[in-house]
This record gives C-alpha cells, sequence and structure tokens, in this order.
C-alpha cells in the first residue's frame, strides 16, 4: 500500500486535471515520462476507464507495471470511432515510437501480422507470428491476436474472403454464410479485398463514402440488387462501432498529430504533410542497385502506395542512383498516377539531399519540401527549405549552418524525430528486402539458366509459381507437371536432383 500511495503523490497536478477529463469512447493513449518521452502506447475500449485504471490501487499490477506507472509523467490520448479502429491505430503508434514498456510489458509470442497475398489470382487472408519476403503484404505487428482475429471475423461479413481455398473452390459451409466470395471472379474478389485492406489501414471515411457513391450510382441505374447489397455493408460498417473487440489514419485528428504539427512550425509548410515519401538506396557494390519509396499519410503508413524502382544502369555512385529515382518519380506519368508528396524525405546527408533537390529542380517542382535524415546522429538536413530557428529552440534543438545546407539536432525523444526515423527506417527495409529479391531471384535464374530446354518463359512461370529455387526442387512431379507439362517436368527434375 505504501508503494502505491508514493506513485499517487507523484502524479502531478495538471495530469490529474487531464485525466478527470478523459473521454468515455474508445481511443489510443500515450504514456510519457518527465522528459516528454513516450514510454508506453495503449488502447482502450473506454478511455476514461483504461486509463484511470493505472492510477488506481491494484495489489495484483505485476512489479513492471508498478515501474511503468512510476515514470507516467503525462499522458495525451486520441478518440478513435470503434475499438477496431483503436486496434489498427495502437500498431501503427507503437511501431512509430517503439516505447519500451511495450517492450518490457509483452510477450514477443503474442505479436501477430495480418497475412494477404494479393499476388495470387485469389488471395487468401490468414494470420502469422513470422513474416516473411514472400510477396505478400503484412499488416502489424498487433499485440492481441485474439482481438485481432475477432476484428476480421466482423469484418469478413462485410467484405468475404478465403482463408484456405480448394483446388475446385467449391462452395461450403463459409460460402452458404456469405463469408467466401462463392461466384465472384479474381477481379472483383480483388477489389473486395482491397476494401478490406484499406480499413485495416483505417482509411475508414474514404471507404463510406466510396460504398456510400457506389450505392447510388447502382439505384440510379436501377441495379436495385447491387445496392441492397452496398446498403447492408454500409449497416455493417456502421455497426462495428457497437463491437466489443478486445493504419493510416482517417479517423486520427491530423492536428492531434504532434509530430505532423511541428513539422510545420519547423519549416514554415504551407499546409500539413498529409504526403510524406521517404526514399533510399539500396545495392552490393553496384550490382541490382534499386530504390525505395515508401508513403505515410497521416503520419502512419500507408503500405498500398509503396513503390520500388530497379535503377537502370548498376553502378556504385548513390548521388546518381538518387538523381535516377526522383526523376523517375516527378515524371509527367507518375505525378499523374501518384500525386504530389507534401514532403519528402531521403535518407542520406548533404550528398543525397543535394542530388534529389537537383533532380526535383530539373523536373519542375521546386515548391515540394524536401530534408534529408542523416544516420550519424540523426541530423535532419535542409538546403533550400529554411527552419524557424524559435521553434527548434522550443523543443530543445540546435541548428547549424554548413554551407548551404542548415542541420537540425532534435532531441531524440522528439515527435518529429520518431516520425522520421520510422520513415526513413521504412523506406530502409522496403530497399534492402527488394534488393535481396532480385539477388535470389538472379542466382536462381543463374542455376536455371543452365538446364537445357528451359527457356526464360517457363523459368518466369516457375518463379511466379514457387518464389525459389529451393521451392522448385522441393515441389512434386504434379504441381511441375500442370504448370509446364510432364514432359519438362521430368527435364527440370532430372536437372536439379542431379550432384
Amino acid at each position: 500500500m505504501a508503494e502505491f500511495l508514493v506513485i499517487i503523490y507523484i502524479m502531478n497536478h495538471e495530469l490529474k486535471k487531464k485525466i478527470a477529463n478523459l473521454p468515455h469512447k474508445p481511443g489510443v493513449y500515450f504514456h510519457k515520462d518527465v522528459n516528454g518521452e513516450v514510454i508506453y502506447v495503449g488502447k482502450a475500449a473506454i478511455l476514461k476507464n483504461r486509463v484511470r485504471h493505472y492510477f488506481q490501487f491494484n495489489s495484483r499490477m505485476d512489479p513492471k507495471t508498478k515501474a511503468l506507472v512510476a515514470e507516467i509523467y503525462d499522458t495525451d490520448w486520441v478518440e478513435t470511432d470503434s475499438e477496431v479502429d483503436a486496434l489498427f491505430l495502437e500498431a501503427e503508434m507503437v511501431k512509430r515510437y517503439m516505447p519500451r514498456y511495450n517492450i518490457l510489458l509483452r510477450d514477443d509470442k503474442s505479436l501477430m501480422y495480418i497475412r494477404i497475398d494479393m499476388k495470387s489470382d485469389y488471395p487468401t487472408v490468414s494470420f502469422t507470428r513470422h513474416p516473411l519476403d514472400d510477396g505478400a503484404d503484412y499488416f502489424g505487428p498487433f499485440y492481441n491476436g485474439f482481438a485481432v482475429k475477432k476484428a476480421l471475423r466482423y469484418l469478413r461479413r462485410i467484405f468475404p474472403y478465403y482463408q484456405v481455398i480448394s483446388k475446385d473452390r467449391r462452395p461450403d459451409l463459409y460460402a452458404h454464410l456469405g463469408l467466401t466470395p462463392d461466384g465472384m471472379s479474381s477481379a472483383d474478389y480483388k477489389a473486395n479485398l482491397r476494401k478490406l485492406i484499406e480499413y485495416i489501414k483505417g482509411n475508414r471515411v474514404a471507404l463510406v463514402k466510396e460504398i456510400e457513391r457506389d450505392m447510388k450510382n447502382a439505384a440510379i441505374n436501377q441495379r436495385f440488387e447491387q445496392a441492397a447489397a452496398l446498403r447492408n455493408k454500409l449497416r455493417s460498417l456502421l455497426e462495428l462501432q457497437n463491437r466489443v473487440m478486445f493504419g493510416d489514419k482517417e479517423f486520427l485528428d491530423i492536428s492531434k498529430d504532434q509530430a505532423l504539427s511541428d513539422l510545420v512550425d519547423l519549416f514554415n509548410l504551407r499546409t500539413v504533410p498529409i504526403r510524406i515519401e521517404g526514399y533510399d538506396i539500396s545495392h552490393i557494390s553496384g550490382s541490382n542497385v534499386v530504390a525505395s519509396m515508401v508513403v505515410f499519410k497521416n503520419g502512419a503508413s500507408n503500405r498500398a502506395d509503396y513503390r520500388k524502382f530497379k535503377i537502370i544502369q548498376d553502378k556504385n555512385d548513390d548521388f546518381a542512383n538518387m538523381s535516377e529515382t526522383i526523376t523517375r518519380r516527378f515524371s509527367a506519368k507518375n505525378i499523374k498516377s501518384w500525386g504530389r508528396p507534401d514532403l519528402v524525405l531521403i535518407d542520406g546527408g548533404k550528398g543525397q539531399l543535394s542530388a534529389a533537390i537537383e533532380a526535383r529542380n530539373l523536373s519542375g517542382f521546386r515548391d515540394v519540401p524536401f530534408i534529408g535524415l542523416a544516420k550519424k546522429d540523426e541530423q535532419i538536413i535542409t538546403k533550400d527549405l529554411l527552419a524557424d530557428i524559435d521553434k527548434i529552440k522550443s523543443i530543445n534543438g540546435v541548428m547549424n549552418f554548413e554551407g548551404d545546407f542548415r542541420v537540425i539536432n532534435l532531441p531524440k525523444n522528439s515527435h518529429v524525430i520518431m516520425l522520421l526515423q520510422r520513415i526513413r527506417d521504412e523506406s530502409h527495409r522496403f530497399a534492402v528486402s527488394y534488393h535481396s529479391s532480385l539477388r535470389i531471384k538472379k542466382q536462381t535464374l543463374g542455376q536455371l539458366d543452365e538446364i537445357i530446354g528451359i527457356g526464360p518463359k517457363t523459368k518466369s512461370k516457375l518463379l511466379r509459381k514457387f518464389g525459389s529455387l529451393s521451392s522448385i526442387k522441393k515441389a512434386s512431379f504434379e504441381d511441375l507437371a500442370s504448370l509446364v507439362g510432364e514432359t519438362k517436368a521430368n527435364i527440370i527434375i532430372k536437372a536439379l536432383l542431379t550432384p
């Protein structure tokens, strides 16, 4: 009891007032220490009940939770429309801030990812604790596997999907229950899954508007059965707000994202950077050179908008490689298809940033703000973008001039650095993943090239189907024959099994 009284005693007056005003709504909360560092991110069905619970005596509270409570100096929160939304938002915010108590208080075994293999003709939706670089889309990690599975069960009623697929896709019990897309074409099924992905990523508002528009168009064109089905989807989406469950983010009030707000003030941006793009280069000694483009919307990753570039000419010159990437990104075709970014983050220092800015200028988009994040000391680098020295000082930062550049050092736990690190690390991960897949594919092609009688088209078929040489070697004769025919299957098996 004495230990608990100490915890209550150190809770400051401002925090007591904030906790008294917590809303009776679902959402995500952020516990911070005396230095303003986010030390824990959690979700709540009712924010008022969940957050206040930390400061109520509980003799069964474990030592790690007691240590967390003792460090809490401030708490912020973001309201959401439903527990499902809170579930998905929590995962994104934990990835951004990497709070130390989220790591201490949670077992790695509880991490859960949603896997959707959109490259298949009829993708499946499944769960895994170990994401692979297999071309599928992964969403997570989520820290409550039971809640995620429950959320997907409700979403499956709105956006039917397969968990497993039989060879003939014959209707089963799930089809009769309306949980699998019986009779739906591959294109229609994928369009349905893309809506599911939009919801998982938090784009609920845009999704509802899209379904409402489609419903009205169907009614105008007297497709009343289709209009009724869309109406039922809308009702089910609204009912999710009443479901008990226990990305990205149109339900997130962007003005409450401190990182985005600070970016506007730091660099005098004209608007809040809703779309931020991050770029990185990956290669080994100039071979298989690739670049990544990751996209964060409203401060959260939007994997559907990620793009990758294979550099036309392999060379060990990151400045030239970055220049080619930005030139291609700002081509008229890609601007039309992808739109304009509100802010661009380059993974690198002065050289990479200069090359990127020059390519941007030659493309005619001088007004798009560019910044760099140097790995050493996590310094923000700017060249033609002015920075507000008073704002930098207000968050305990320092700015120095180095030639044409402004070098900004912010506290490592500042919201801006946390967001930029998250974008930089994601762009690096995506670039390395693409480079690795190309390198493996090249090695695989080299061995397949040695098989006489197997041409480029057959090799492509094999790689699309099996993904790697080791998987091809493990494939049965029946699987190979159904793909390339019995004659070629015999050739492949004989060649790959020969020592």
